[in-house]
C-alpha cells in the first residue's frame, strides 16, 4: 500500500504533462476549424466608391469595387512610384504642400503619430502627394520628408505633372485640391487621410488634422482591415465583401 501511494503523484503528474502538451498541440487546429467553418461577428470596412456587378464563368455575379487608377509619379529621391508598386501593401494617403502654412503641419504630425505607432507592420506604407508640383520638387520633398523626422523607408512623398495629380487626386481619391489665390499659400485641398488596402480600393476616410480621430477611427481601421486578412467569409459570402451603410 505505501508502495502504491508512493507511484500514484508521479502517474498523476505523468499525465497531467501529456494532457497539457495535447491542449497546446490542439488548440491552433480549433483555432483554425473555428475560423473556417463557424461564424465570425466583426464589423468589416465599407468600400467607398462606385462599385459594379460583373457576372462570372459560372453564371453569378462577383462584385468589383471602386480601384485607385494607374498613376507614375517621382518621390523624394528621384525615383519614379507608381500605382502598381503600392498593390499588395496598405497605405494611407494625404495631399499637402511644402509651403503650406495652415492645416497640413498639424497633418504631417498626425501622419507621422501613425508612422511611429505602426512602425513593425511591414505591408503598410504612408503616402504624401504635393498640390504645388511646380514648387515641390523631390528636393524639396526630401527637405520636408526631414523637417517633419519621416521615415521614407514606408512613408513616401510624390511629385510630378499637376493635371495627373488633380487628376487621380479627384477620380481616384476623391479628394478636391486646387489652386485657390484666396486659399492661404495659394493652393485648397482636403484635410483628409484615404486607406487604401491591398487591392487598391478605398476603405476609409479619416480627418487628418484631427489626433482623436486618427488614434481611435484610423488605428481602428487598420486593426480591422488587417483582421478580414486573417479571417476569412465562408459560404455564398466567401468571395465578397460586407457593405455597411
Amino acid at each position: 500500500m505505501v508502495f502504491f501511494y508512493t507511484i500514484m503523484p508521479e502517474v498523476s503528474s505523468r499525465y497531467q504533462k501529456v494532457l497539457f502538451l495535447a491542449i497546446i498541440l490542439l488548440l491552433p487546429g480549433i483555432f483554425y476549424l473555428t475560423m473556417y467553418s463557424g461564424d465570425h461577428h466583426y464589423t468589416r470596412l465599407p468600400h467607398i466608391g462606385p462599385k459594379e456587378a460583373v457576372q462570372n464563368i459560372d453564371g453569378g455575379y462577383d462584385t468589383t469595387y471602386h480601384q485607385i487608377p494607374y498613376f507614375e509619379f517621382t518621390n523624394q529621391d528621384g525615383n519614379k512610384v507608381t500605382r502598381d508598386d503600392l498593390l499588395g501593401t496598405i497605405y494611407v494617403t494625404d495631399f499637402f504642400f511644402a509651403t503650406c502654412p495652415t492645416i497640413c503641419p498639424k497633418m504631417a504630425g498626425n501622419m507621422k503619430y501613425l508612422q511611429d505607432k505602426f512602425k513593425d507592420k511591414k505591408d503598410l506604407r504612408f503616402l504624401s502627394i504635393t498640390v504645388n508640383p511646380e514648387h515641390d520638387t523631390p528636393e524639396v520633398l526630401k527637405d520636408y520628408a526631414e523637417m517633419v523626422h519621416a521615415d521614407t523607408d514606408n512613408w513616401t512623398f510624390l511629385t510630378g505633372a499637376k493635371d495627373k495629380i488633380y487628376d487621380v487626386a479627384l477620380k481616384g481619391f476623391f479628394i478636391s485640391v486646387g489652386e485657390d489665390e484666396v486659399a492661404p499659400g495659394g493652393f485648397l485641398h482636403s484635410q483628409y487621410f484615404v486607406l487604401v488596402d491591398k487591392q487598391g480600393h478605398i476603405r476609409g476616410l479619416f480627418d487628418g488634422t484631427v489626433y482623436s480621430e486618427m488614434k481611435k477611427d484610423l488605428t481602428d481601421a487598420l486593426d480591422i482591415l488587417y483582421r478580414e486578412e486573417s479571417v476569412p467569409l465562408k459560404g455564398e459570402n466567401k468571395n465578397k465583401v460586407e457593405q455597411r451603410k
